[in-house]
């Protein structure tokens, strides 16, 4: 079977990815029930980060009470992303008595959607979040005016 690859946007104009690398699990509550599209699991800022020192620069991902820090990656091979879709096999008329067998057959080509050049490894433990609490002010006793 032929599968046809095609890329409608272009070299220079595809839509750039990259790939989120944790390590250990991420865990749902159990009240998502195995749906987890469209969860919102953290923040991802690109901003600087003091503990990741790399020439691409930095990255953290805030995950609850959480913070990772994690650095930009090249891959050794580009990933392509992928969107199937099925297209009719032939293209004969209204008039052509097609065969189950034919009919059963359908033509698969994959659109090209993105491509994955780098990825954002996240290796190290993540750092607990822990604000300082909040401490009252003593006020200082006015000495009394005679």
């Amino acid at each position: 079977m032929e599968i046809r690859v095609r890329c409608g946007c272009g070299e220079p104009s595809c839509p750039e990815w990259a790939v989120v690398e944790l390590q250990g699990v991420v865990q749902p509550q159990a009240s998502f029930a195995g749906d987890i599209r469209g969860l919102h699991i953290g923040r991802l800022c690109s901003a600087p980060s003091p503990s990741s020192a790399s020439k691409q620069g930095g990255y953290t991902f805030t995950v609850g009470y959480h913070e990772l820090a994690g650095a930009k990656v090249a891959l050794k091979k580009p990933l392509l992303v992928l969107r199937k879709k099925k297209v009719s096999g032939g293209d004969g008329g209204a008039g052509d008595q097609e065969s189950p067998a034919a009919a059963a057959e359908v033509e698969q080509e994959l659109e090209v959607i993105g491509i994955i050049r780098h990825k954002i490894l996240f290796k190290d433990r993540p750092k607990a979040l822990i604000s300082k609490p909040v401490t009252k002010e003593k006020k200082a006793v006015q000495p009394a005016a005679n």
